[in-house]
């Protein structure tokens, strides 16, 4: 890691990223995010299970899009530090040819993007884009150097949408990207909602704690993102629910879908 990137870095400032990363059972964060993270799960426990089931429900969407969906490229924007069981690895161990470009602007993300990238399939592709997600053009640029936007895509934004604070301007992003991929291409969205008064609490806390602030939205309000898409079965609900089979669902306050471009 070159010094430059290193101080970017900020160990004792709080971080999104290495504070989820915490919640999820990782060694990838400092003091300063433990002491965040510790401040939110005391006030809303759940938050650890909802980044575990994030992951769950990452896996158990690009398994379903990779084999009942035929899918084999992937545009994950928002990516965040690796933990198990990432983007490409799921699509990869179905496709082994298949192409996916995470995207991040975190400089913490790019000097783990070697990690990130390690363990690609020799048919596949795997590769990522510095960039922010306001900057879709730049994205979209980048990303065509690995994926064929003559052929289906699927977009994910995973939980990284409660930055920007202006819906107006998140369904606009998502629109831009989604415009210019393919019919047949599938948008995955999911974000924290507003739904009990303890998440609303947590996400206070947050920003008490020296954390970014982030945005919870209810229900009603992330279905808008998907206006013009066909949702899939089941629909929104709560992430941890979704195509979940017989496995015990735990509620939480994060709600998500699948939708197909028409």
């Amino acid at each position: 890691m070159d010094e430059a990137l290193s101080a970017q870095l900020q160990p004792d400032v709080p971080h999104a990223a290495r504070i989820w990363n915490y919640w999820m059972g990782g060694k990838d964060n400092f003091a300063a995010d433990r002491a965040a993270g510790d401040a939110v799960a005391e006030v809303y426990p759940e938050i650890v299970r909802m980044a575990v089931q994030s992951r769950r429900f990452l896996i158990r969407v690009v398994s379903h899009l990779a084999s009942d969906g035929g899918v084999r490229q992937f545009l994950d924007i928002g990516t965040g530090l690796p933990t198990m069981q990432n983007t490409h690895e799921v699509a990869q161990s179905i496709n082994a040819d298949s192409r996916i470009v995470y995207v991040d602007n975190d400089p913490l993300v790019l000097a783990y993007a070697r990690a990130l990238l390690s363990g690609t399939t020799a048919e596949g592709v795997t590769t990522y884009v510095h960039a922010d997600y306001h900057d879709p053009d730049k994205i979209l640029q980048e990303a065509e150097e690995a994926l064929d936007f003559t052929q289906p895509v699927v977009v994910m934004y995973m939980g990284v949408m409660g930055y920007e604070p202006d819906l107006g301007i998140v369904r606009s992003l998502v629109g831009r990207v989604m415009a210019r991929v393919p019919s047949g291409s599938y948008l995955v969205f999911w974000d924290g909602t507003n739904t009990t008064p303890a998440v609303v609490e947590g996400a206070a806390k947050l920003v008490q704690s020296g954390g970014v602030p982030y945005i919870l939205r209810s229900p009603e309000e992330l279905t808008t993102v998907f206006e013009g898409l066909d949702i899939i079965e089941p629909g929104l609900v709560q992430i941890s629910a979704w195509r979940a089979g017989d496995d015990d669902v735990e509620p939480i306050e994060a709600y998500g879908a699948v939708a197909r471009k028409p």
